[in-house]
């Protein structure tokens, strides 16, 4: 079993930034894969970044070139720096740890942290 803890929400203007980080614990070291993912209101939770066990990284079109994902294997930590916010940023954001890379239905989640950007 794994445990996630996200924390690093909030509420920010449009152009904004946030850092939000996810804490795990348990047996954390079968995870091939972190990601975080986003569900905004009335829609499908889909994910918006995954960094692999080799470091390597995946984002969404609608997040490229404005999120960051990285992850501290010392600290058992993941991060998500969002930059440029925009309204259509605004959604409850899940840290996944997937044992099955990609795959959703094989992953345990936090309870989520919500990010709302305001104009």
């Amino acid at each position: 079993q794994v445990q996630l803890v996200e924390s690093g929400g909030g509420s920010v203007q449009v152009g904004g930034s946030l850092r939000l980080s996810c804490v795990a614990s348990g047996d954390i070291h079968n995870i091939p894969c972190m990601a975080w993912y986003r569900q905004a209101p009335g829609k499908e939770r889909r994910v918006a970044a995954r960094v692999y066990e080799s470091g390597s990284t995946i984002y969404t079109d609608t997040v490229r070139g404005r999120f960051t994902i990285s992850r501290d294997v010392a600290k058992n930590a993941l991060y998500l720096q969002a930059n440029s916010l925009t309204p259509g940023d605004t959604a409850m954001y899940y840290c996944a740890a997937e044992r099955i890379c990609g795959n959703p239905d094989y992953a345990y989640w936090g309870q989520g942290t919500q990010v709302t950007v305001s104009s």
